[in-house]
């Protein structure tokens, strides 16, 4: 199996299976002395840790990080900082439950990579659906961590969720404080109750919602990006679609785009207090020609609803006989709650790779 990097400078390497021993991945291309230790990881992966309320998987994990190369620390270089080495994250599984998969061993959900695993390798591992599993996104949020290490304080990314099935936010009452409040990553404290009743009636139900996921990323300066096909919004949007259930990408306005007229969409200029270009509007989302404005990055995603589901579903086995798949286990009605961590470090995966991409290419 190919294919499982991303990046070009910055660039990372995940590995693992949900119901393997563990899950991690190994980051090249850091650069060197910059101060870096499990403490520094290991926040973002509780954000983004299953079983930590009753509208998301039941299953416990400690997403403990361990980092096994890379690193080095003495008096002289006064903490443990990065070498310019490959580092190695490893993360142990410690509550498979890998029995709660035995009755679909041989049948393929519908939804899943189930059918086109075995399509094109003929054989999967069919406990908690082993590489397509969310669960690989766990490594994903570490490497991010260490990009944001190598972005520095000056960029600040952050998500949120904004909408869960047809209920979305009221963007009047958007607060970035509410985001670590509640449950769902809302910016909207009204919203976020009301989901609360959604959530667990879609639970009661056995079934499933998807969500829409917002992330802007601020301080990012003016240059970054490569035309033709280094564009920075290109690899943003190749970021967001590899993360798992989603199925739509927005960069700015994105499909709202389509019903503007041109002297709408058209984000105009004036110098700031500063003396410095500025946007009356961000309607492109920080990114023009591919290259970035100086403007907030602004991506937005689409989660589908969570495939495994207590409603029988018709679908075939690998005899290609008709089945009828109730897939048991523990599941997220809502997948897109914990993407909101998984978004934040794929554009701060992106971001690092292109400030490093950008230094090289202009040595600025």
């Amino acid at each position: 199996m190919s294919h499982n990097s991303f990046g070009h400078l910055f660039r990372f390497t995940t590995w693992g299976e949900s119901h393997g021993p563990a899950l991690g991945c190994v980051v090249d291309g850091c650069p060197p002395g910059i101060a870096l230790t499990e403490a520094d990881i290991q926040p973002f992966l509780d954000r983004r840790k299953p079983g930590q309320s009753r509208h998301v998987t039941q299953r416990r994990e400690d997403d403990a990080v361990r980092i096994l190369s890379g690193v080095f620390g003495d008096e002289r270089t006064g903490g443990q900082v990065t070498t310019g080495a490959p580092i190695s994250l490893m993360i142990e599984n410690t509550d498979q439950r890998s029995k709660d998969y035995g009755d679909i061993r041989d049948s393929w959900r519908p939804g899943h990579a189930d059918y086109t695993y075995d399509a094109k390798y003929g054989v999967r591992d069919y406990r908690g659906g082993g590489r397509s599993s969310a669960r690989e996104t766990a490594a994903r949020v570490a490497a991010g961590a260490i990009a944001r290490k190598v972005l520095g304080d000056t960029i600040t990314i952050r998500a949120a969720l904004i909408q869960i099935g047809p209920r979305a936010i009221d963007r009047a009452r958007w607060d970035w404080d509410e985001v670590s409040r509640n449950d769902f990553f809302c910016p909207d404290a009204q919203t976020a109750k009301l989901w609360e009743a959604d959530m667990d009636a879609i639970r009661k139900d056995g079934s499933s919602v998807g969500a829409l996921v917002e992330v802007v990323a601020t301080g990012v300066p003016a240059g970054w990006g490569a035309p033709v096909y280094g564009k920075l919004d290109a690899d943003l949007a190749s970021a967001m679609m590899s993360i798992n259930a989603a199925k739509s990408v927005e960069i700015g306005a994105g499909l709202e785009a389509a019903s503007l007229r041109g002297e709408d969409a058209a984000d105009e200029m004036y110098l700031d207090e500063n003396g410095r270009p500025a946007f009356r509007s961000n309607h492109n989302g920080g990114v023009l020609g591919g290259i970035s404005t100086g403007q907030d990055v602004v991506v937005r995603m689409a989660i589908k609803p969570t495939s495994s589901i207590r409603i029988p579903r018709q679908s075939l086995n690998r005899d290609l006989q008709s089945v009828d798949v109730i897939t048991k286990g523990r599941h997220d009605p809502c997948v897109g709650i914990r993407a909101v961590p998984v978004a934040e470090a794929m554009v701060a995966l992106v971001l690092a790779d292109h400030m490093l991409r950008h230094r090289a290419q202009t040595g600025r």
